[in-house]
């Protein structure tokens, strides 16, 4: 049975948001789409971040709610937590935005 704290929006997303807290070393069942897919968790994932539902490749997309949302910038297992540090958003960023950017934001 999947676990109903692990949501995945859209059957074509490549990670599944943590609705609790996540321990390294369990196994989980998450439901994608009319399937279940069961997956070993190698770290913690804290309440409210991803984890990848299934393996991504360097360069390739992450899908979440059924659209892009950035591209991994590392190879990233099943499992594993996907977060800034392996992926780059599509979003801006205003840490990496100039002052002339970041200025028109504030205001």
């Amino acid at each position: 049975m999947a676990d109903r704290y692990i949501e995945v929006v859209e059957p074509e997303d490549n990670v599944a948001t943590a609705l609790r807290e996540l321990e390294a070393g369990e196994t989980v069942t998450v439901a994608v789409g009319d399937e279940e897919r069961t997956i070993d968790l190698p770290e913690d994932v804290r309440f409210g971040h991803k984890i990848a539902i299934e393996d991504i490749n360097d360069g390739e997309t992450i899908t979440k709610y059924g659209k892009s949302i950035g591209n991994a910038t590392e190879d990233i297992p099943a499992g594993t937590w996907v977060h800034v540090h392996n992926v780059e958003s599509n979003y801006g960023r205003g840490d990496l935005a100039d002052e002339g950017q970041t200025a028109a934001v504030s205001e």
